[in-house]
């Protein structure tokens, strides 16, 4: 009884936390997104209101962002840069769920 009862509050907040829609994100190099630059580390990232909130212990910055999905699951966490070194979108590997920043050039602008 007390197993079924420890796995069942194991699950629903497994399902709380899956839910939220927060992703780990490790940048491995510094960025910059919206004009804001994001020192290389690791990094909480969720969709709020239209903005991707970026945390990272006690700093938090907000930025225009939109969540994306894909038919298929993405097999690692990969991120999308400009050629000035700006961070254009993350997908989350294990996820069907990519964010891209909003002030971000289309790759095929100006072509």
């Amino acid at each position: 009884m007390k197993k079924t009862l420890l796995l069942s509050f194991v699950f629903v907040g497994a399902t709380a936390f899956a839910s939220s829609n927060t992703f780990k994100l490790n940048l491995t190099r510094d960025s910059v997104v919206e004009g804001k630059t994001l020192k290389a580390g690791e990094y909480k990232v969720s969709i709020e209101n239209g903005n991707a909130v970026i945390k990272q212990g006690r700093e938090t910055i907000q930025v225009p962002a939109r969540e994306e999905s894909e038919a298929s699951k993405f097999p690692t966490t990969s991120m999308m840069y400009q050629d000035n070194g700006i961070l254009r979108e993350v997908s989350f590997g294990g996820t069907h769920t990519k964010i891209v920043f909003e002030g971000a050039v289309p790759m095929n602008a100006g072509q």
